[in-house]
């Protein structure tokens, strides 16, 4: 039955392409990747070495572009990430991982969209540099909420998006607590090695995220009550921030440790997890 209602809906059906799904797993190594390099050069800053950053999975993306096959490394990042977009369409609308209309199901699932757009961004901003019109150097955060700011609602918009930055915060916490992702896996073709390895990454992972989330949604509520952009920033400002603090370096170490245990989650995904034509 449920072959028949794929084969009925030509989304569902473009949506199960063997070729699509190739390239969404190759959007998970991608970004698997992209969060390996921002918690390498985070780490670097922690350990006062040189060539350290704290920057985001754009500013990753940029780095990994500074080697004679950037070129190329652009052009698999755009049609991964865009991959990886679409994959986060198809789960928020058709829900092939199961997660449900209730609450906690549809909250998972706004959460697949907003990784839509997040990647897509992303992939747009990967053209951009391919056309040679990106910037190699910003805070797409900061450069938002400036745009928000011109509007007299800016201010509470912008304090509104930091609240859900924080409940996006808190909802990393939870998950790395469930780790509900581990269904997700195709827990028949690993090893208990390989599924203990990859849910556990998953789940420092989205520990270190969530702590980050938390700094952004702080920074988003400030620079919206003080209508000021300059004190709103991304992950690379969160870094910073933390680096600041008390036995900062340590801090930062974690946190960047986790980042890369998320890519590796996220490069496990690209060989094991389950696609909306394996998702039963």
């Amino acid at each position: 039955m449920a072959t028949a209602e794929v084969t009925a809906d030509p989304v569902k059906r473009t949506a199960t392409n063997p070729k699509l799904e190739l390239l969404e797993r190759i959007g998970y190594a991608v970004r698997g990747l992209l969060y390996v390099v921002m918690g390498f050069l985070a780490l670097r800053i922690a350990l006062a070495q040189r060539g350290g950053k704290a920057t985001d999975l754009s500013g990753s993306l940029v780095w990994l572009t500074g080697n004679p096959f950037g070129t190329l490394v652009l052009i698999v990042a755009i049609i991964g990430l865009a991959a990886y977009s679409i994959w986060g369409l198809v789960r928020a609308v058709y829900d092939p991982l199961h997660r449900g209309r209730d609450k906690k199901g549809i909250a998972a699932r706004l959460g697949f969209l907003t990784s839509a757009f997040s990647y897509a961004a992303i992939a747009f901003f990967a053209l951009q540099i391919l056309a040679g019109q990106g910037s190699a150097a910003h805070d797409s955060t900061q450069k938002t909420v400036s745009s928000l700011l011109t509007n007299p609602a800016g201010g509470f918009i912008t304090e509104i998006l930091g609240v859900i930055a924080i409940g996006i915060g808190i909802g990393q916490f939870i998950e790395a607590y469930r780790a509900t992702f581990k269904n997700d896996l195709k827990a028949a073709e690993m090893s208990e090695s390989e599924r203990n390895a990859a849910i556990a990454f998953g789940r420092f992972g989205m520990a270190a995220r969530g702590v980050t989330f938390l700094v952004v949604g702080w920074f988003l509520i400030q620079a919206g009550i003080h209508h000021d952009p300059h004190e709103a920033h991304g992950f690379g400002g969160a870094f910073l921030f933390l680096l600041a603090q008390p036995y900062g370096h340590l801090l930062v170490a974690v946190i960047a440790l986790g980042f890369i245990a998320l890519g590796l989650h996220s490069l496990a995904c690209a060989r094991w997890v389950r696609l909306m034509g394996s998702a039963g």
